[in-house]
């Protein structure tokens, strides 16, 4: 793994006239060929489906069977020699679903970062540079890349301990006049990670016990003049966790389904996970919840119209409402919601 488990692989990929998807570079180099080609093909099928525009912005691309995505960039350039008179390539960091939130979140500043990097490799192929020079500069845009991480860790660290209330449970407890548990429930790969590390904005820090599916965060802030702490339970949708899953149930105050609007099987789920709450709660009449369509941003590949997640959350006596973790749209107004709503029902 490269960085901390951030990255797991570079790939730089070559169309090729003859043999099609080529990825002439990947590190590491132990990265497996049937996952190399797996990548390389749809990276390039996307590329084809642009009817020979190259996209010139970042495109993040799932890879669901593999559990990773990538961001993808794009290079074109003249070649009189090719099919066209173009030639096209693409590069392509890989990383775990798990770490999507960073890449979403730190979206923009690596955009500047790649634009210099396309031109660097466009240099490359239209100079027809060797293959070790394309692999030496493979490995340097692992390290500028290494580097960009490593700044936006450290200043995202330095930002949390200048909020209001940094540290504020490790100080003292009492400072707290509200502490509410939310557990956040729903199918695997729907977005819930994602949409809790948005909204703590903590991309790069988090408390996770693997072997139990459970990530923990928290968020502190203020209602009105009373000091509120909202620590959210992120558990895993996994089948193998659903016995130990309802022992974290215990103690909440509100909940969160999530769904990905553009899978249809998580949505109909939603009933189960739903009624998984109501007999764990069964002498708890004030729980709180919420319906979370994810992935809004995703409009083409939709798959749940808004009317029909209202009408079941309506039927659950439940709110709807739509999110994005890629642009964070509605992210921090559903937990702030929620909070005040179980904030209200306390004063």
């Amino acid at each position: 793994m490269i960085n901390q488990d951030i990255i797991t692989a570079v790939l730089y990929i070559q169309l090729d006239d003859e043999v099609g998807p080529n990825p002439v570079v990947t590190l590491p180099k132990d990265f497996a060929n049937v996952n190399k080609m797996h990548v390389s093909i749809k990276v390039i099928t996307v590329l084809s489906g642009e009817h020979g525009n190259v996209p010139k912005k970042l495109v993040i691309l799932p890879f669901p069977s593999l559990k990773l995505k990538g961001i993808i960039k794009y290079i074109k350039w003249d070649d009189p020699k090719r099919r066209g008179g173009i030639g096209q390539a693409a590069i392509a960091i890989l990383f775990e679903d798990i770490n999507d939130v960073i890449f979403y979140k730190y979206f923009e500043q690596l955009s500047d970062s790649f634009e210099e990097i396309g031109k660097i490799f466009r240099n490359l192929e239209e100079n027809r540079s060797k293959l070790e020079e394309i692999e030496k500069e493979v490995k340097n845009l692992i390290n500028r890349i290494k580097t960009v991480l490593n700044e936006l860790r450290i200043d995202e660290t330095s930002q949390s301990e200048s909020k209001e209330f940094p540290k504020l449970k490790l100080k003292d407890s009492t400072m707290i006049d509200y502490k509410f548990k939310i557990i956040v429930l729903g199918d695997p790969g729907v977005g819930k990670t994602s949409l809790i590390l948005r909204y703590t904005d903590n991309a790069f820090r988090r408390s996770y016990i693997p072997t139990l599916g459970v990530h923990v965060s928290d968020k502190i802030f203020k209602i009105d003049d009373a000091v509120v702490q909202l620590v959210i339970w992120d558990l895993a949708g996994q089948q193998k966790f659903d016995t130990m899953r309802h022992q974290f149930y215990v103690g909440s105050d509100g909940f969160i389904l999530v769904f990905d609007l553009t899978n249809l099987n998580s949505f109909e789920n939603l009933s189960n996970w739903f009624l998984d709450i109501q007999n764990q709660f069964k002498d708890q009449t004030n729980l709180m919840g919420y319906v979370i369509g994810n992935k809004c941003d995703l409009r083409e590949q939709v798959k749940i119209k808004s009317e029909n997640a209202k009408e079941l959350a309506s039927y659950l006596n439940l709110n709807f409402i739509e999110t994005s973790a890629l642009s964070g749209l509605n992210v921090n107004k559903v937990f702030t919601q929620l909070a005040k709503s179980l904030y209200t029902s306390f004063t």
